[in-house]
C-alpha cells in the first residue's frame, strides 16, 4: 500500500478558508504522486497549544472542514486521515476529533482523543476527553479491506497500554497524528518505535512542523514496520513523506517471531 504523510505548516495567522483550500491540495499532490492513504496531522487547521481559538473555531463533526475532507477524498480515491478538528459536540463539548474517509467519501471512522496535553492547562482543561478506543477496516485501492487498523493521537503514544488494547482488537496497523514538540523529538521516535516492535504492527504516525504558540513543531513523521525497522521519516520543514509498506508483513514477522503468545498479563 503506496502512503502518504503531509506534513501541514500549522499557521495560526493564516484565513481558516485558505489553510483548508491549502491542505486540500497537499492532498491532491500527494494522490497524483500515487498515495493510495494520506494523512494530515493534529489539529492542523485549529493549532494544538494555543487553546483561544477553539472556542471560536470549533467545528461540529460534519461542519466545513468535514465536509471539504470526504469531497478530496472522493476527489482523489484516496483513504484519507484528515488529521484531527477541535470538534464541537452537539451537548457544547470540544473534542480533539480524528476523521476518515474512504474513496467514496465516506466516514470510515472517528476517534476522539483520550489523553489530552497539559497537566490541567491547555488542552486537557478545554478539551473534553473520547472515551473508547477506534479500529476500522483500512480498504486497499480496490476497496477490499487490507489491514485491520486502529487510531491514535499524539500524547496517547506515551500510554502503552492504549496500545495493548488496540492490539486486542486486533489491530495491524496503527494510524497516529500529532502536533509533536521539536524539543522532545527524541521521545517522539522511541516511544513510536517501542509501541511497534512490542506490538508487532505498523506504525504509521504524521507530526506538523512550524512554530505553534511559540512551540517549534517537531516534523518528523515516521512510518516504521512491525520489526521496528523504519521505513521512511521526515525532516523538520513541510514535506510528503511517501512510503510503500506492505501490511501482510505483520502475520509474517508474528508468525516468525511469536513474542505475543507469551504474554501473562
Amino acid at each position: 500500500m503506496r502512503a502518504a504523510l503531509i506534513q501541514f505548516d500549522v499557521d495560526l495567522g493564516r484565513a481558516p478558508e485558505k489553510s483548508r483550500a491549502l491542505a486540500a491540495a497537499r492532498v491532491h499532490e500527494a494522490a497524483d504522486a500515487g498515495a493510495e492513504l494520506v494523512m494530515l496531522p493534529e489539529l492542523w487547521l485549529h493549532g494544538a497549544f494555543d487553546p483561544e481559538p477553539w472556542q471560536d473555531g470549533a467545528e461540529p463533526a460534519d461542519g466545513e472542514t468535514a465536509r471539504l475532507m470526504r469531497q478530496t477524498a472522493m476527489d482523489c480515491g484516496v483513504v484519507l486521515h484528515a488529521g484531527s478538528i477541535a470538534e464541537r459536540a452537539p451537548d457544547g463539548r470540544i473534542y480533539n476529533d480524528s476523521l476518515v474517509f474512504d474513496a467514496r467519501g465516506e466516514l470510515l471512522s472517528s476517534y476522539r482523543k483520550i489523553h489530552r496535553f497539559g497537566f490541567d492547562k491547555g488542552e486537557a482543561a478545554v478539551m473534553s476527553p473520547g472515551g473508547r478506543l477506534v479500529t476500522f477496516d483500512l480498504p486497499g485501492p480496490d476497496g477490499v479491506p487490507v489491514s485491520t487498523a486502529g487510531l491514535a493521537t499524539c500524547y496517547d503514544v506515551r500510554f502503552p497500554e492504549m496500545y495493548r488494547g488496540l492490539l486486542d482488537a486486533g489491530v495491524q496497523t496503527l494510524l497516529q497524528v500529532a502536533a509533536w514538540p521539536a524539543r522532545r523529538v527524541e521521545h517522539w521516535r522511541t516511544l513510536l518505535r517501542a509501541r511497534a516492535i512490542e506490538d508487532q504492527i505498523f506504525v504509521l504516525a504524521c507530526s506538523a512542523v512550524g512554530t505553534q504558540a511559540g512551540i517549534d513543531m517537531a516534523g518528523h513523521s515516521l512510518v516504521i514496520d512491525p520489526w521496528g525497522d523504519i521505513l521512511a521519516e521526515g525532516g523538520e520543514g513541510e514535506q510528503i513523506v511517501h512510503v510503500e509498506f506492505d501490511p501482510g508483513l505483520v502475520s509474517t514477522i508474528r508468525e516468525g517471531f511469536p513474542v505475543l503468545k507469551d504474554r501473562r498479563l
